[in-house]
């Protein structure tokens, strides 16, 4: 990082906010706005450009210190008491900027997407007999729609005269009326022909994503939901076609879909989920030939031996395993699984779980479930981040919920809770106390670090009459935690934990107990005065 010059970082940093602030969005646009007023007023002082970022002050209706990473936007800060990106930041970019290029040419050049999208509502208010004109409805033939999809969207979306990601759905609603105006009049050739426009499409949107170098948060941001849109489409066609009588030259062209899905695992590096989730449709809903399956095996396999270091073997791998399930092929697919890093293959598990138990193939899915779980905390202890985690968490136990509930395994329902912690914290929790296990539910607060009162009272309540022996370890625990706080506040809430305590001793009577521990206790504190004091207040012990 330090070998560049400062001119490079502040190239790289110009990038990196122009990837965060959208010129479409209100706030945005505010935002730059008002700090170049800033910048231009000369409100910018003792700027520094450091190695690793860019200090300044800046003199706002109050001064406001200003700090901004090159590399990290999590480490930027500024005094204000504002979050995230704030005039103040942006201000002192724009002073930073003037040493490398023009700051106006720079609002220009970020605002061009603005220019752009007004252009093209003229050129999306060509009425569908415009396109029928321009293009023309094509006959059935697979290769000519083929090459007439990848013409359109070269034509509209790989123009070097756009260049921003945010301008992407405005091209690609065009091109996709475009397509739209030449589909076949006949029904079921129309359906065909979506599918088959939609699969080259995806394909030519993910080159366009991987050559242009988008960050994967700008494509999030901007077009993404054009992937999910494709998906959500062919989810439909592929259930209209499967109902419908098919032409008897229909086969011709389903087999020439099936070679045109198989670039889908291979046709950039990103884009990994949504690249697999159109394969696995076609090949689970459209694609069933036995034959067809195992031939598509043996492609996957030659083509991961020629494979370059550079590409992304993992949806191979994840469209060979599940055409071996397709294939009911099992114990191919859980030895291709067992092998695989947790963090890559545990979320497409819950797919082929889904599968399974839609099938009612309750022992198949068994054993993948029990593969789940081996593989489970490994992926969560990956993630890392915690709502993610408990998202995940929430998703994979519903996956399994419809094996246990037909088979009774109650015992893989525990596993489950057990291997999840602490992100299934609430429903094991309520899971032993609802099965009557005050033991196992004591022990449960105990590992999360609970204190007595911070639980439930109705619970409390419950255990005290049906096994108030469960609460003795809990008392003792908070207790001890608040003596060590030595704090009169954190001795006044110790007491409070001992008299209850004291109270459960008498319920059980088990007072000589009770009294050893608190002869014991007071010997060991014998040099905490105040917690003495607080004893003797409250009457654990005679003065």
């Amino acid at each position: 990082m330090e070998s560049t010059t400062a001119n490079e970082r502040i190239e790289l940093l110009s990038d990196k906010i122009k990837d965060l602030l959208d010129p479409y969005v209100a706030d945005d646009a505010k935002l730059a706005q008002k700090g170049m007023m800033l910048y231009r007023q000369g409100m910018v002082k003792q700027l520094q450009v450091w190695n690793e970022q860019i200090t300044a002050t800046v003199q706002d209706v109050t001064p406001c210190y200003v700090k901004l990473n090159f590399y990290d936007f999590r480490l930027n800060e500024c005094s204000c008491p504002g979050g995230g990106m704030c005039r103040h930041q942006m201000a002192v970019f724009f002073a930073a900027y003037a040493k490398v290029g023009s700051v106006a040419d720079w609002l220009t050049e970020w605002r061009e997407p603005t220019k752009e999208k007004d252009a093209l509502s003229m050129l999306g208010l060509q009425r569908a007999k415009d396109l029928i004109k321009s293009s023309g409805v094509i006959k059935p033939d697979y290769d000519k729609w083929v090459y007439s999809f990848e013409v359109s969207f070269d034509s509209i979306l790989n123009s070097k005269k756009y260049s921003s990601p945010f301008i992407i759905p405005e091209l690609y609603g065009i091109y996709e009326r475009r397509v739209k105006a030449s589909a076949p009049v006949e029904q079921e050739w129309r359906f065909l022909y979506e599918l088959v426009a939609i699969v080259v499409s995806f394909k030519k949107l993910a080159r366009l994503t991987e050559n242009a170098g988008y960050s994967e948060d700008a494509v999030k941001r901007s077009y993404l939901h054009l992937f999910h849109n494709l998906i959500d489409d062919a989810d439909d066609l592929v259930m209209k076609i499967g109902v419908q009588s098919l032409p008897f030259d229909f086969d011709e062209f389903i087999m020439k879909l099936r070679d045109e899905a198989f670039d889908l695992l291979t046709v950039c590096t990103g884009l990994e989920h949504e690249r697999v989730y159109l394969y696995r449709l076609l090949w689970t809903e459209l694609f069933k030939k036995k034959t067809w399956r195992e031939r598509e095996i043996s492609n996957i396999t030659a083509r991961l031996k020629e494979l370059k270091e550079w590409e992304n073997d993992l949806p191979l791998h994840i469209a060979e395993i599940h055409l071996n399930f397709l294939l009911q092929e099992d114990e191919a697919a859980l030895g291709l699984i067992r092998p695989m890093n947790a963090k890559e293959i545990v979320p497409y598990m819950l797919y082929w779980i889904d599968l399974l138990s839609l099938a009612k193939a309750w022992k198949r899915a068994g054993a993948l479930v029990d593969l789940l779980l081996g593989k489970i905390n490994g992926y969560l202890d990956a993630v890392g981040a915690y709502h993610t985690s408990s998202a995940f968490t929430r998703s994979a136990i519903k996956s399994i919920t419809p094996y246990i509930t037909e088979t009774g395994r109650v015992d893989v329902y525990e596993r489950a809770l057990l291997s999840t912690l602490p992100y299934s914290y609430y429903s094991y929790e309520n899971m032993l106390f609802e099965r009557g296990l005050y033991d196992k539910w004591g022990e449960l607060q105990a590992f999360m670090g609970w204190k007595y009162y911070d639980l439930p009272k109705d619970k409390l309540k419950v255990i005290e009459k049906e096994n108030p022996e469960v609460l003795l370890g809990m008392l003792h625990q908070t207790a001890l935690q608040e003596i060590n706080q030595k704090n009169r506040g954190s001795y006044k809430l110790a007491v409070r934990h001992l008299k209850k305590l004291r109270t459960l001793y008498k319920k059980l009577k088990r007072q000589d107990d009770w009294q050893y521990f608190i002869d014991s206790l007071i010997e060991k504190t014998k040099r905490l005065r105040a917690f003495h004091e607080e004893c003797k207040r409250s009457k654990l012990i005679e003065d």
